[in-house]
């Protein structure tokens, strides 16, 4: 089983078709898959719209669960509370932050600011954070990405050292842009363990967790 939480189709900057995403997500051995294009303010609405459109045709006939969500990208931390809540309005069932990945030009803050907006679901590659956005990410319940993507994937062993220090719920996504980035079973248990996460700990990253943050999103459906 494969669950992945992090996608891009072509309405931002991945390369296929919402359906055409799925399928190949399907032959793979998917689960579940979330669609998290980029979003801000701008064209939220009409991106939700669309994924529903097409999840609808989608898991009428194949045996995948699909959740529409949205990554807020590149915003000031200072505008995080309010994308959130109007993605959340406009029918988001899943809220991904862009963290602050080194070799991205995020702005200090960002994390701390969606982990404390109470709106954010999951940081995506959350970068060098520090003790107090851990502690705060448990406070929350805001899960922490180990992302597979390269450059991203830098500090997946800093973050999996912090999460499981404070308690943070991990799991592992693919960042997906194209069809080889779609993951298997195989590489995802590789990529928790390349960042440190003990055998104990594999079926809570892998599995439980995973579950855990699908049934969220699905309880958000409209």
């Amino acid at each position: 089983m494969v669950y992945d939480f992090h996608l891009h189709t072509f309405y931002s900057d991945g390369e296929l078709s919402p359906v055409e995403l799925v399928r190949r997500a399907v032959e793979r051995g998917y689960t579940a898959l979330a669609i998290t294009d980029h979003a801000g303010v701008g064209g939220v609405h009409e991106l939700i719209r669309r994924l529903q459109a097409d999840r609808e045709i989608i898991e009428r006939y194949w045996p995948i669960k699909v959740v529409i969500g949205v990554e807020l990208t590149h915003l000031p931390p200072e505008s995080i509370f309010e994308a959130a809540n109007l993605a959340r309005e406009a029918g988001a069932e899943l809220i991904v932050l862009h963290g602050e990945t080194p070799v991205e030009p995020v702005l200090p803050g960002t994390v701390h600011a969606g982990i404390v907006s109470g709106v954010v679901d999951l940081i995506g590659h959350p970068g060098l954070i520090g003790e107090e956005e851990a502690r705060l990410a448990r406070e929350y319940d805001v899960f922490f990405e180990l992302s597979a993507r390269r450059g991203h994937s830098l500090t997946n062993g800093h973050v999996a050292k912090l999460a499981q220090a404070y308690g943070v719920k991990l799991v592992v996504n693919s960042d997906g842009h194209s069809p080889d980035d779609l993951l298997t079973a195989d590489f995802q248990r590789l990529v928790a363990r390349g960042a440190g996460v003990p055998e104990s700990l594999l079926a809570d990253v892998l599995t439980n967790w995973p579950e855990e943050l699908l049934q969220r999103a699905l309880s958000r459906r409209r």
